[in-house]
């Protein structure tokens, strides 16, 4: 077993192939990621978890396209089409996802007047989770990161990892990017200058 944890990032049907916000090649990943929790006694997954009204869905701004920005209360905000909506079929984990050792689902994006793409805090950087003192509680000190999507969640994940004080790598072959107007390269710059490392299951598996 790997010491640390298996931190799965929104593998959900909205953001698989045929979802409300699908990632390129989303589902591919899914059966490394079951691969991968073979080799963690510790899991934790995400869950994107939006009421319907949530204001990052264009559709709540006249006049406004989905990857449009706008100014929030907190900075930056890119709409989006609505997705993950709480209690959907879109929201719910990909059917072949298999980790039922997963200990905690951290879901994000349930107040309605906040995004949140980070597992660690919502979009306004200082309203916390609490997955940061579960992981001290528990004595976990190194986090393995893969999921959806390399550029926003897992990205935002992997940085306040690192600033939290955690060991953090990303493994690079399970995760997708959405990959807006260059925004990989950036999130990958960004993860890189926050101290986050990268690896390829290979090093995991052997």
């Amino acid at each position: 077993m790997e010491s640390g944890l298996l931190l799965v990032i929104d593998v959900q049907n909205d953001f698989c192939p045929g979802g409300n916000l699908a990632v390129p090649g989303g589902d591919e990943i899914v059966p490394l990621i079951n691969k991968l929790g073979t080799r963690f006694a510790d899991v934790v997954l995400t869950q994107d978890w939006h009421p319907a009204e949530h204001q990052s869905f264009a559709s709540q701004h006249d006049g406004h396209q989905p990857f449009e920005t706008i100014e929030a209360a907190y900075g930056p905000q890119t709409l989006w089409p609505d997705h993950c909506v709480q209690g959907t079929a879109g929201a719910s984990f990909h059917e072949d996802l298999d980790l039922p050792q997963a200990e905690l689902i951290i879901r994000k994006g349930f107040r309605a007047e906040i995004d949140s793409y980070s597992a660690f805090y919502e979009n306004d950087h200082s309203t916390a989770t609490g997955l940061a003192g579960y992981l001290r509680e528990r004595g976990i000190r190194k986090l393995f990161l893969c999921g959806l999507a390399t550029d926003f969640c897992v990205n935002f994940s992997a940085v306040d990892a690192s600033k939290e004080g955690f060991e953090t790598t990303v493994i690079e072959d399970a995760c997708r990017a959405i990959d807006l107007e260059g925004s990989l390269a950036a999130a990958r710059s960004g993860m890189a200058e926050a101290g986050v490392k990268f690896a390829t299951s290979n090093a995991l598996l052997g």
